[in-house]
């Protein structure tokens, strides 16, 4: 299982955007996220990877960049 291209898949899902030549740009100051696209965005990663992410333990500034996603869900996979 490739996190870093399963990441970009669900976030190209999520976007529109193909990410991969963006990995450091924040998605929630470019809109390309939001609220709802965070919880579409950690429910597909559960699915997907089988990590659970509580969304009350969610630090937007932790996960605003594809980079930092991926650092975190390679954190998480078992």
């Amino acid at each position: 299982m490739d996190v870093k291209q399963t990441v970009l898949s669900i976030l190209k899902d999520i976007s529109g955007e193909d990410l991969s030549d963006q990995m450091d740009t924040n998605l929630y100051d470019t809109a390309l996220m939001d609220s709802m696209s965070t919880v579409q965005m950690m429910l597909q990663l559960q699915q997907q990877l089988g990590i659970d992410v509580q969304i009350s333990e969610f630090d937007r500034s932790q996960w605003d960049t594809p980079n930092k996603i991926i650092d975190k869900v390679k954190g998480l996979v078992k």
